[in-house]
């Protein structure tokens, strides 16, 4: 796992998922090698009411009953459409919950303005077609037909970003469990297997731009993930993948927690002024997700690793902010500044801390970029 850069769900935590394999005694639905209970377990972490022997981290950070509804659905033959805002961790919770059922979460189909009905059912290796003719040999096999003749889940990312084509060819899937190869006389269909379901992700803001047809809505159970508002739930998701960063680049930097509420303060008081905002001119481009506040701190902490002092300053938290979240210029810079002035400043003369400093630091980003 070390040669990765980045290890799938079912690869990073095989240890665990192999030791709640070994000792889970509960019913499991099809082919699933974890039970209901022990995949709620494994994305949610253990708790002493649990009764097991060791401790399960949290992975996934969120309301459990968002959890349960997913994995209640994905025990039926309905699909799961996760949807949400960018950056609430649909894809996350989308991994994680295909690492434990079935071990295997790179079945996946990206949603684009470019994916078309051969990537979500199959192909031809023309080679081998020219040479020997069509047949089961020479179709490569889209993932989510590798799911269905597996048993497995197959992943559709983007949903939403996928023409109407694609999406009509996914409703045959879901509805008649099997897939039709009209090319081959013999051996031309391919059906599911028990245990194969979807999982799609959308994202909320993409509405009109593919709305998904009635037809479809109704093979998927809708769960929506909220943003993370909890002060207390998004640090701790903040701190989670933070770590993780840390042992990734084995990085050996210390993140003070007073800089940390800098952050979280911060995206409250940005989201508030959006949320406030008369037109889009007086909204920053970004989501303001979770997910973006990971990226503003990682940033901050590679560049203090590289090119700092081997220690985060508000300073260099600031100037990744600044630099992160200023997509359009001038509105973005605009609105960055009003805020600077209009919050920060004065809470640095009343709070002190490192808000004197963060103020400094996003002065110097803006004028660096204007």
């Amino acid at each position: 796992m070390s040669d990765l850069l980045r290890a799938p769900a079912e690869t990073k935590y095989a240890e665990e998922l192999d030791w709640l394999e070994s000792i889970d005694d509960h019913p499991k639905p099809f082919s699933w090698r974890l039970s209901p209970k022990m995949v709620r377990l494994f994305v949610l972490g253990s708790e002493r009411a649990d009764g097991v022997d060791r401790d399960i981290a949290q992975k996934w950070f969120g309301d459990a009953a968002f959890v349960e509804r997913s994995i209640v659905t994905l025990a039926s033959d309905r699909g799961l459409l996760l949807i949400g805002d960018p950056g609430t961790g649909k894809s996350w919770l989308a991994e994680l919950l295909s690492a434990a059922i079935c071990r295997n979460s790179t079945q996946v189909v990206q949603g684009t303005a470019g994916t078309t009905e051969d990537h979500i059912k199959y192909s031809w290796n023309v080679s081998m077609v020219i040479a020997k003719g069509q047949s089961r040999e020479s179709m490569i096999p889209s993932p989510i037909m590798t799911a269905m003749e597996t048993g497995t889940i197959g992943r559709f990312e983007e949903l939403t970003r996928s023409t109407s084509d694609v999406q009509d060819a996914l409703i045959s899937i879901l509805s008649e469990k099997y897939i039709s190869v009209p090319e081959l006389d013999s051996d031309n269909i391919v059906f599911a297997k028990p245990g194969f379901s979807v999982i799609a992700t959308a994202n909320s803001r993409d509405r009109g731009v593919n709305d998904l047809s009635s037809a479809l809505k109704r093979r998927f159970n809708f769960v929506r993930i909220p943003v993370v508002t909890d002060k207390k739930s998004e640090a701790e998701i903040v701190r989670f993948r933070t770590e993780e960063l840390l042992r990734r680049h084995r990085i050996d930097l210390d993140v003070p927690p007073t800089l940390l509420d800098v952050l979280l303060r911060s995206f409250a008081d940005l989201r508030a002024s959006a949320a406030a905002a008369g037109s889009d001119d007086e909204k920053l481009e970004s989501a303001l997700s979770t997910a973006e506040q990971i990226g503003v701190l990682e940033d901050a902490i590679l560049h203090s690793n590289f090119f700092g002092e081997r220690a985060l300053t508000a300073h260099t938290l600031a100037s990744s902010l600044v630099g992160s979240l200023a997509r359009r210029e001038p509105e973005d810079l605009a609105i960055l500044n009003k805020y600077l002035h209009g919050v920060v400043e004065p809470r640095g003369k009343e709070e002190g801390g490192s808000w004197p400093e963060f103020l400094e630091g996003g002065r110097d980003a803006i004028a660096t970029l204007s």
